[in-house]
């Protein structure tokens, strides 16, 4: 179990480091557009529909790096009043529920994904991007999420195994 919780913590760490990434191109590529627009009067033509698509991708891949930091949005008021082992139980509750939706999630970003794979859907605009290309960060990012609710699920399950024993 502690090999499958270092690798899928690894794996959202790669998520989080593409995430990273991802938000420097889309702050260059305004960058490069504000520069063009005041130096020669033109335009890229894909700046707003290109940092879209960086910035579902920076939301989606860096989910699974934040749950893995306990950085998503919590109501700790709870937790100040149990035990541990009733914060590891409440805790591991928490995440089921998470798994769930995020295999929901990851179901249904896939099908939209999937969708434009075989309709061929592009976008409209001059790019006539291809929309299966930055769609498919979405069912990536939620899987990697999915994954790292498991991971979450085994660290507090074998947290409270040794506070049992």
């Amino acid at each position: 179990m502690k090999k499958f919780i270092k690798f899928v913590d690894t794996l959202s760490w790669l998520g989080g480091y593409t995430s990273g990434i991802m938000m420097i191109v889309g702050f260059v590529l305004v960058i490069i557009e504000i520069l063009v627009r005041g130096l020669f009067v033109k335009t890229l033509y894909i700046t707003e529909e290109y940092t879209g698509y960086l910035m579902a991708g920076v939301t989606y891949l860096a989910l699974a790096f934040t749950l893995r930091d306990g950085a998503h949005i919590r109501m700790t008021f709870i937790f100040e009043v149990l035990s541990e082992r009733k914060k590891l139980l409440l805790e591991i509750i928490c995440f089921v529920i998470g798994f769930a939706f995020s295999i929901v999630l990851t179901y249904l970003t896939f099908s939209l994904f999937w969708d434009s794979v075989i309709t061929g859907t592009k976008a409209m605009s001059i790019s006539e991007t291809p929309l299966a290309i930055p769609q498919a960060l979405l069912p990536i990012g939620s899987f990697l999420m999915t994954l790292q609710f498991l991971s979450e699920i085994a660290k507090r399950s074998l947290a409270l195994r040794r506070s049992e024993g």
